[in-house]
């Protein structure tokens, strides 16, 4: 388009975010651009924080219900990243982050233990596991001398003899270091059923199982580019904490695992709380990269970027399951938001989550291209096999729950201190509980949204998340209220 001058069509973001409009994703639409590359040709590579790089600008929530060791560990081997919640006790969440880092495999098994003097009574002790690990004493540390497979404790007819007297006598065990294509060449070649990964620290500790029906799945899944991994060739992991002292242990619990960027977590964010936090944080830990918010305004944003961090969450009421917008009549708009925060981050380099209010691949575009350098998404993954909890079955739909950190469930569990509300002898709810219909895999459907996200950057114009930010800063592109 060389030499060709822009009609003037449309608004440019300066002029429609400056009316006094508060606009959420849906209410703006872009407009199209010129083309001059192939879909092939977009990159999504982007930045979490100043110092840690994205394939895939994704990042799933530190909400109980959306990210533990498995989604932590798939959001990697995607590209992208997990933050893991904090509303558990200090060491188990540092566990999460430790399980999540020891995979190179983006499954997740549940690992079940028993002892040779154990005995197998209900088909609930296999949980969602394949088998039954057998170790000297019990534990997943302990030697490996067996296993047992549920198929095979279900032909007994004593279900009360000890697992010794039929368990399948095997110490046949992988590193957890082999990389996916090492672990489906050993199953292929022994044409075993699983194997279990060992993290050699002292020991042995069983850390995960590979099964061959996991290898033909992922087989099966479309790639989506390069894993998230830190300088030891470890998944990238990020971690959520508050700004209470005790979260200052936790935090050192968090660093001795291995945790690669934190988010500190906060409904609201420009508070003396969080830049008290801020400032311990850069002090203790210099080296180590951190989010604060959540923001929506460009006031709120210089406070937390002049006391240091390293990266900004923008959201305040715009999640499916937050209802602080309605209960406390504060927030704004998730487009509006975005833009503006967005606007004066990139003044001091500092990159933009945008948290909340993802639903499809349009919003993520739209995000992308008001300013974000990455998308947080929680009920957009809580109804994957990787999101923490169980299915059920509602009016004949299989779902996972799913619930706002501000939701009167979730405070009892600690999350009220989110909402400086941990004190408080009244509890305020600011978010609901309810159901997430399974989606199934995220290492299926992250790939397949992604894809849908270049095309939208396509029609843009758009050949990367810079070009994009470069053509709505010149107003090159434009925009309309839908």
């Amino acid at each position: 388009m060389d030499g060709a001058s822009i009609i003037d069509d449309g608004f440019p973001a300066t002029r429609l975010f400056n009316q006094g409009y508060s606009y959420t994703y849906d209410d703006v639409i872009f407009l199209p651009h010129y083309i001059d590359f192939p879909t092939e040709a977009v990159s999504l590579a982007t930045k979490l924080t100043r110092h840690v790089a994205l394939a895939t600008p994704c990042v799933s929530s530190p909400m109980d219900t959306v990210t533990e060791s498995s989604m932590a560990a798939a959001m990697a081997s995607l590209g992208a990243i997990g933050i893991v919640h904090y509303n558990t006790p200090a060491l188990n969440q540092a566990a999460f982050i430790r399980k999540a880092k020891s995979h190179k495999i983006p499954f997740t098994h549940e690992i079940v233990v028993k002892s040779p003097s154990d005995s197998i009574l209900s088909s609930d002790d296999f949980s969602s596991a394949p088998c039954i690990f057998v170790t000297e004493f019990g534990d997943e540390k302990s030697k490996l001398l067996g296993t047992v497979k549920k198929s095979d404790w279900e032909k007994l007819d004593d279900k009360e003899v000890r697992v010794s007297e039929y368990m399948t006598k095997s110490s046949v065990s992988l590193p957890a270091s082999y990389s996916f294509e090492d672990v489906a060449g050993y199953l292929a070649k022994d044409n075993l059923e699983f194997v279990p990964l060992v993290k050699k620290d002292g020991g042995e500790e069983i850390v995960n199982l590979v099964t061959s029906e996991d290898v033909d799945t992922i087989n099966g899944f479309p790639k989506l580019g390069l894993p998230s991994l830190d300088s030891d060739g470890n998944f990238l992991v990020g971690a959520a904490i508050g700004t209470r002292d005790s979260d200052k242990e936790r935090l050192e619990h968090l660093v001795k695992a291995g945790v690669n960027v934190v988010i500190l977590d906060s409904s609201q964010g420009n508070s003396i709380y969080q830049i008290d936090m801020i400032k311990y944080v850069k002090r203790t830990y210099p080296e180590l990269d951190l989010i604060g918010g959540n923001v929506v305004t460009a006031y709120q944003a210089q406070n937390l970027i002049q006391a240091g961090v390293d990266g900004l969450r923008v959201g305040m009421g715009s999640g499916s399951i937050c209802t602080t917008q309605e209960v406390c009549a504060v927030g704004r708009g998730q487009a509006a938001a975005v833009y503006k925060v967005a606007s004066i981050a990139a003044e001091s380099g500092v990159p933009v989550i945008a948290d909340g209010g993802i639903s499809n691949s349009g919003h993520i575009v739209k995000a992308l291209t008001l300013g974000a350098s990455t998308v947080m998404m929680g009920g957009f993954l809580a109804g994957s096999s990787e999101a923490p909890g169980t299915y059920e079955y509602q009016g004949g739909r299989r779902v996972k729950k799913y619930r706002g950190m501000g939701s009167l469930e979730a405070m009892t569990k600690g999350s009220d201190a989110r909402y400086l509300g941990d004190k408080a002898k009244l509890k305020i709810a600011q978010g609901v509980v309810g159901s997430v219909a399974d989606k199934g895999s995220v290492l299926k459907f992250i790939p397949y949204t992604m894809q849908a996200v270049k095309q939208g950057f396509q029609d843009l114009g758009a050949s990367s998340l810079q070009s994009a930010h470069d053509l709505l800063k010149s107003g090159v592109l434009r925009l309309e209220v839908s």
